[in-house]
């Protein structure tokens, strides 16, 4: 893991009058990341902050690369395969590694430690299936594939990295395999429609349906482990930031992201104080004033 030589923060860029841009995709998770690194340089420091949101991918990579925005979180699977075209399954440690010194070397960016989970592709059923044929890995799932209906996105049901892949690396034939998009898939797991389905490992629904997240035991998907990207002219020019971006290394489990989509998705809150609930309950958020009332 990158470990960045850093001098303790001494408190904020005072007086700075430009500004910094935070980006974020266009899906809850990246919304509360977002609101996370701008809430987070907000509260500590003088630094004047925009934050933009709902872009692409490919549009906010190269919006980092532009110069456009400053910083935002990123997915180690997503620069290794997506952005820098590498096809091979490695380790999550060596996905990091080559994103690390491809980005800086490619891009003058700078990836930071991650912050804890893997949003990756995963294979999830309900309890009761699970239990009924001892379900817990994809080998599992493949000795009795061919008595279960997959229902999954039409994208992963076609990429070469999903399913049809997939299904050759762990020897899988399903009894039926239906293209449902959006939460149209977790109705019809209720339903018993489908047997199975596909997911991200951090998605809300899984809590609200309570279904099983089944382990990837070949290691199929890639690690897709989330980490604060930077561009080096802005750590430069802030030295500040590096140190403060790295206060949320290792600071999410994959549960823990999944409970705070699941507050968004679900249980409808708002996605900036969702992170600043967070924030403050790690006590990343400076305690309020004395006086303040708050």
């Amino acid at each position: 893991m990158l470990v960045m030589g850093m001098v303790l923060l001494s408190g904020g860029c005072k007086g700075a009058k430009t500004t910094v841009v935070v980006g974020a995709k266009d899906f809850t998770e990246q919304d509360i990341l977002g609101n996370m690194l701008y809430l987070l340089i907000e509260a500590h420091t003088d630094i004047k902050v925009d934050y933009k949101h709902e872009m692409s991918s490919n549009v906010v990579f190269a919006a980092i690369k532009s110069g456009d925005i400053d910083l935002y979180i990123d997915y180690t699977g997503t620069v290794y395969g997506n952005y820098l075209g590498y096809s091979e399954m490695r380790s999550a440690e060596e996905v990091y590694d080559i994103a690390v010194k491809a980005l800086k070397d490619q891009y003058d960016l700078l990836m930071l430690d991650p912050l804890g989970f893997n949003n990756t592709y995963t294979l999830s059923v309900r309890k009761d299936t699970a239990e009924h044929y001892g379900l817990k890995t994809y080998s599992d799932l493949a000795k009795v594939s061919q008595d279960l209906i997959l229902g999954a996105t039409f994208e992963v049901l076609n990429r070469n990295d999903g399913i049809p892949n997939l299904k050759k690396a762990y020897g899988m034939s399903f009894k039926d395999e239906k293209a449902i998009d959006g939460t149209l898939r977790y109705t019809a797991m209720a339903k018993d429609e489908i047997q199975v389905t596909d997911a991200f490992s951090t998605d809300g629904l899984l809590l609200e349906y309570d279904l099983m997240v089944l382990e990837d035991d070949r290691q199929f998907f890639p690690p897709y482990y989330a980490a604060p990207i930077i561009r080096a002219k802005t750590a430069e020019k802030y030295p500040e930031l590096l140190n403060l971006l790295q206060r949320l290394s290792h600071i999410l489990d994959d549960e823990a992201m999944r409970e705070l989509n699941y507050r968004v998705d679900v249980l409808k809150e708002n996605p900036t104080e969702t992170a600043r609930n967070f924030l403050k309950a790690r006590g990343l958020m400076p305690a309020p004033a004395a006086g303040s009332g708050t």
